[in-house]
């Protein structure tokens, strides 16, 4: 397992490393290329994406160098020949990175993570760049509608037991960018500084002799402002029971299961009558957008989110794909039917209303010049790394999860629809 500071050089796939041998033997490896990541539409449904993993993928590619056990490991396999193992001893990333900012929106075609060097050097990101923005940027992308249907109330992460473990970390991360206020998840608490939220499951009940037992230790534990889970058994009876151990200053009850939309009205409705006017209700269970877009007119405070949330809500990948568009300046494109590319290193600008309202992408080939830009437009394509180096002053998480929020806003009405439709707003080529 590759964790921080170890080598992520084998994070990718054999044959990125039998073209840098092939064009090694060529002489061709030391051209001057430049790929570029992109989508070539959004996924079904989908009237936006979110840029996400810019930071982790920036982080990676710094660790992307063949130590004595990656060397030992590919001359085991036989995976390249001699030469090309002392050409890997060597390797480090020495190219330019540019694109969208994490927590950006994106569109069909936009140029989110343009990479520039060698064609040997940057070749070999390939697969480490799509697997960290394709994951990523479908989590931020799921995670954003989330909360957007949600409408102001909070949502908590809690999808690590539906993932990998090391990608329940990045999910969190990922869920926490698109402006869900706490995540269940220790270890993304650790890494990223995301606060982390939770009190217990069922089992916890079911251990004690009594529900009323296992609210009575969760209470002199925790305090009041704790939150019972009070559907282990029955409902009405659980919010009684909970009210008589905790007092009506209780936190929050949750319920787990059932019609959530029917049982928050009762639940609110006898809450109110004992007197815990204050009490809030929590809401899980299998939500996604469309469960809590159905739930904005219940007496709903908050959300629980796992698995739509760490599955990308049925698009697990963005679709995102790493191509050669310049070689030693000169544009090229693959014409293959349904994939083809445009040639050309590119850049963006989005053309905005003077109310601030979204209207257009442009994105036009650098050599060609940059279009005009109004009053109300704004360039998106920004430095990521040069010589190989992080450039200083990129964005922090909070600053990213506050591009996302306003990326949100800047949206035409009919853009954050959860309906089939054509994204947001169009892509125009220069």
């Amino acid at each position: 397992m590759t964790g921080s500071g170890m080598s992520t050089a084998l994070l990718t796939d054999h044959y990125e490393l039998t073209m840098v041998a092939a064009a090694l033997a060529a002489g061709t490896a030391d051209r001057r290329c430049v790929f570029e990541t992109f989508a070539r539409r959004l996924p079904a449904g989908r009237r936006y994406g979110v840029v996400g993993g810019t930071a982790r993928a920036i982080e990676a590619i710094s660790r992307f160098t063949f130590g004595e056990d990656e060397l030992r490991e590919l001359a085991d396999r036989d995976v390249v020949d001699a030469a090309t193992l002392d050409w890997l001893a060597g390797y480090r990333f020495t190219g330019e990175v540019d694109g969208y900012p994490e927590g950006e929106l994106y569109f069909p075609g936009s140029p989110l993570f343009t990479v520039r060097g060698t064609f040997a050097e940057a070749v070999l990101l390939e697969t480490l760049v799509l697997s960290v923005l394709n994951h990523d940027s479908a989590i931020v992308s799921a995670g954003a509608r989330m909360v957007s249907a949600a409408n102001g109330r909070p949502i908590i992460e809690m999808g690590g037991r539906r993932t990998h473990e090391q990608a329940a970390v990045s999910s969190a991360r990922a869920a926490y960018l698109a402006g869900f206020a706490t995540t269940s998840n220790l270890e993304a608490g650790r890494t990223y500084a995301i606060p982390t939220a939770g009190t217990c499951a069922h089992a916890f009940i079911l251990l004690h002799d009594s529900e009323r037992a296992a609210f009575a230790a969760q209470v002199q534990a925790l305090g009041t402002g704790t939150t019972l889970l009070v559907d282990t058994y029955d409902i009405t009876a659980g919010i009684e029971t909970a009210i008589e151990v905790a007092g009506p200053e209780l936190g929050a009850i949750r319920i787990d299961s059932g019609d959530v939309g029917v049982l928050a009205r009762q639940a609110r409705a006898q809450l109110d009558s004992l007197g815990a006017r204050n009490t809030r209700i929590v809401v899980s269970g299998d939500l996604d957008e469309y469960a809590i877009a159905a739930l904005r007119a219940e007496p709903v405070d908050a959300y629980g989110v796992g698995t739509s949330l760490v599955t990308g809500s049925g698009s697990p990948t963005a679709g995102m794909v790493y191509k050669l568009v310049e070689v030693e300046g000169r544009p090229v494109a693959k014409r293959s039917s349904h994939k083809e590319s445009r040639a050309g290193r590119k850049s963006a600008l989005r053309r905005h209303k003077p109310t601030g309202t979204a209207m257009e992408e442009v994105v036009y080939v650098v050599a060609d010049g940059e279009p005009e830009a109004g009053e109300h437009d704004r360039s998106l394509v920004v430095p990521l790394m040069r010589g190989g180096q992080p450039v200083e002053g990129l964005a922090t998480l909070e600053e990213s999860r506050r591009r996302v929020r306003d990326g949100l806003v800047s949206l035409p009405w009919e853009g954050l629809k959860l309906s089939q439709g054509e994204p947001a707003i169009p892509t125009v080529y220069r």
